[in-house]
């Protein structure tokens, strides 16, 4: 960290629309204003990362809406969209990492990963190699 800032390490594993959501709105924040940022997606969460908009996968949000129709009411609002939230965390430089378990854990050998996203596959163990004395880490 030679500029002093403390970096910011999101575990995904929430499959919750609404939960993936806010944790790209925290990142794509938190990278907007200079700070490291990895994301970490294991578990129920993964699909986000997969190709043809695999995000539509996740789990209803919590207003019993599907992912798709959550994501209309969010952009008819003037909330950014899933897609935005993605690209926009893409862009400013944020780490995407999948969980190798995770996909296990799902039954899904060979994911079709989004090829916009620079996304590691990667262990708990390399993750927590990665993260810096002073990096806030949340669990979502």
């Amino acid at each position: 960290m030679s500029d002093g800032k403390w970096g910011l390490v999101l575990v995904i594993q929430s499959g919750g629309y609404d939960r993936v959501h806010y944790a790209l709105v925290t990142a794509a924040a938190a990278a907007a204003t200079g700070r490291p940022v990895t994301l970490f997606f294991t578990g129920r969460a993964l699909p986000a990362l997969m190709a043809r908009e695999g995000w539509k996968r996740l789990d209803f949000s919590d207003d019993g809406t599907s992912p798709e129709a959550r994501d209309d009411t969010l952009a008819l609002r003037g909330v950014g969209t899933f897609d935005e939230l993605l690209t926009a965390c893409a862009e400013l430089g944020v780490a995407f990492l999948a969980c190798e378990m995770g996909w296990r854990a799902l039954g899904i050998r060979d994911p079709v990963l989004r090829p916009d996203l620079n996304v590691e596959t990667t262990g708990m163990v390399t993750l927590l190699g990665q993260v810096r004395p002073g990096d806030q880490m949340l669990f979502v």
